[in-house]
């Protein structure tokens, strides 16, 4: 396996040091806009493993040009690109790597349109709908294109297919539940505002208008931060307030796995909300470039990059963040003898032990976890598709086996967790 990792960000980074401790690829071209980002992150590597030879090679790459990531893949005969930048590059990059005859993964879908009329009760164009549009190329071509394939979505979709295969005889909620207690310091230890994802994205999922599935209704959409509910997250991190967010796994879930309702709910937290409502207010949150006077003449700037601009980067904040972040599943439904079941199926990360381990903040590495488990898993054919299809398509078993198993044994010693709640009646 020959792989072409397009962003050397956050998430980028994290895949790439993730993947240094395994053996089942040749070759990693950590590629970025910024060579010298690339290029840090093979020194990292390199000063924690040692010399790697031509087991990972810094490229320069344009995510915007579907020809230069062809280019790219095919000057370095890649057979998988995988996708680690903001999702507005994912039209491009999906291209470039069909052209390239490679196979493609991604963590997060092509973007959503809202409905032109009416936005908060029907869907517009869907996240992923372009991608799952094309499905019939990738199927021509021989090709698979996983996408969805990072931690929400990604490790929640295989929970998804592990509960309806293992669990429940009859599902009526998939229900995914993401909450942290992570707290992000100044440098004189003041508390701050700075989101542990990229800000790009958070505003796209915050404000886009969510979307729930029902099998009676289909898809649906509701306002921003609706149904607010407390999850209590295990593992220390206690009771979260949760609320309606725009995600990938909804649009997912129920095209493989019988459910009768599928949503997902993120824990924020009233500030975080107050500051979203505020740029959108603003027209801080919008992508359409603005012209500016500057002393220079005349600029055209977009004003969710100069939010993203005023923010840390979130690849930066390991050092200055304490707690712990949860990923997980709410599965409510009928147990194999009839019985109401309730689980949270689940992963934690800590961020202490992230940075030890990896010089890298516990959301974008748990993120970055998921698909290095997915290549591997492909690598070696007990993951095998075609087409356009998400990980709720392929063997949970075998995915969450590899990734509990201890790091001596060949696994990747990141234990998941099962909860049993009380069913509510």
């Amino acid at each position: 396996m020959r792989i072409l990792l397009v962003g050397a960000g956050g998430v980028g980074n994290a895949i790439a040091k993730i993947a240094a401790r395994r053996t089942f690829f040749e070759t990693i071209v950590v590629s970025d806009f910024d060579l010298g980002r690339a290029e840090a992150t093979i020194a990292w590597i390199e000063a924690k493993h040692g010399q790697q030879g031509d087991r990972f090679i810094a490229a320069r790459i344009d995510a915007s040009n579907p020809d230069d990531v062809a280019s790219v893949a095919t000057a370095h005969r890649v057979t998988h690109v995988m996708n680690a930048v903001e999702p507005k590059f994912v039209p491009t990059i999906f291209a470039g790597a069909l052209a390239a005859g490679a196979d493609y993964l991604d963590m997060a879908m092509s973007l959503s349109e809202p409905h032109p009329t009416d936005p908060y009760t029907q869907t517009g164009v869907k996240l992923g709908d372009d991608q799952f549009a094309q499905a019939p190329d990738w199927e021509t071509a021989g090709r698979l294109a996983l996408v969805g394939m990072g931690v929400e979505p990604g490790l929640s979709d295989v929970f998804a297919r592990y509960a309806a295969d293992h669990l429940f005889s009859e599902i009526d909620e998939l229900g995914v539940r993401d909450g942290a207690n992570l707290v992000v310091t100044d440098e004189a230890g003041n508390e701050i505002f700075a989101p542990s994802f990229s800000i790009w994205t958070t505003i796209e999922e915050c404000l886009n208008p969510p979307v729930i599935w029902e099998k009676d209704r289909g898809w649906y959409t509701t306002a921003p931060f609706s149904e607010p509910e407390v999850f209590d997250f295990p593992d220390g991190i206690g009771p979260v307030e949760c609320v309606n967010v725009e995600h990938e796994e909804v649009l997912l879930m129920p095209r493989w796995v019988d459910a009768r309702k599928a949503t997902f709910k993120y824990g924020l937290g009233n500030e975080f909300i107050g500051i979203l409502k505020t740029l959108h207010q603003l027209g801080l949150d919008k992508t359409e470039p603005l012209t500016v006077r500057s002393p220079d003449g005349p600029v055209q700037v977009a004003p969710r990059d100069v939010v993203a601009a005023g923010l840390p980067d979130p690849a930066g904040l390991g050092p200055r963040m304490t707690g712990k972040t949860c990923a997980g599943l709410y599965v409510t439904g009928s147990a194999h003898d009839g019985s109401p079941r309730a689980v949270y199926l689940y992963h934690v990360s800590d961020n202490e032990w992230t940075m030890a381990e990896y010089d890298c903040q516990c959301v974008v590495w748990q993120t970055a976890l998921n698909p290095v488990i997915a290549l591997e898993l492909l690598a070696t054919g007990r993951w095998s598709g075609i087409g356009v299809l998400g990980p709720e398509a392929f063997d949970a078993q075998l995915f969450l086996d590899l990734m509990a198993k201890p790091e001596a044994d060949g696994g990747y010693g990141q234990a998941w967790g099962m909860q049993e709640r009380q069913p509510v009646a």
